[in-house]
């Protein structure tokens, strides 16, 4: 064999080795990141907002309902307005025959509520109170639960943009739809979150009798 075959050969196959080797890396590192991506935000159960709904704190046993007329001033005082949510779980392996576990069910640790105007003027402490977080500490199974929680502080009632509603000194009304999401872990201590939206009317209202 001349001494130019011996050398191309040989190139040739420590080609073939390094290519084998970098293939085989590269599977490897796949196999890693596929298994990260599986176990991130990857809870087998979720979240079923069955329900959101506001009630007025200006009016003793007001009813909750889909749409929240939230009064700015009411006989000189200022209230804040509850919401409540009804959420369920639900597996997301929809042929499980033995439904939820105990590491299935959801534990909300906090919410988050946020307003928007549907005319694109958004800005916070401007055009809509500000977002703020709520603590929350409830386990949420595949049976109906019901939170109670606050929807608007009493503390927004005391900013702009709705301290310039009282009175009607300046806007008459300011239409919102409050976003408010719900942050919990399963059991295994995978993150769940689900959204809801209602509508919010923001107004100087007539103080009830």
């Amino acid at each position: 064999m001349t001494l130019t075959r011996y050398l191309a050969q040989t190139g040739r196959a420590s080609m073939m080795r390094a290519a084998t080797l970098l293939f085989v890396a590269g599977t490897a590192g796949l196999v890693c990141g596929c298994s990260e991506t599986v176990r991130t935000g990857q809870a087998s159960s979720y979240l079923v907002l069955q329900r959101l709904e506001g009630a007025s704190g200006a009016e003793s046993g007001a009813p909750f309902q889909s749409v929240l007329r939230s009064d700015v001033q009411t006989k000189g005082s200022i209230y804040e307005d509850n919401g409540r949510v009804a959420l369920s779980i639900a597996m997301k392996d929809v042929t499980n025959p033995t439904g939820p576990s105990a590491n299935n069910v959801i534990t909300l640790n906090r919410y988050r509520v946020e307003y928007r105007r549907t005319d694109g003027r958004n800005t916070p402490g401007e055009d809509v109170p500000y977002a703020f977080d709520g603590a929350m500490g409830v386990t949420v199974s595949d049976q109906s639960t019901s939170v109670v929680f606050t929807l608007v502080r009493a503390q927004a009632k005391l900013e702009k943009p709705l301290i310039t509603l009282k009175g009607n000194n300046g806007a008459l009304v300011i239409s919102t739809i409050a976003d408010v999401t719900f942050f919990g872990k399963d059991q295994t201590g995978r993150d769940v979150t689900v959204t809801g939206s209602m509508s919010i009317n923001f107004a100087d209202w007539a103080d009830p009798q």
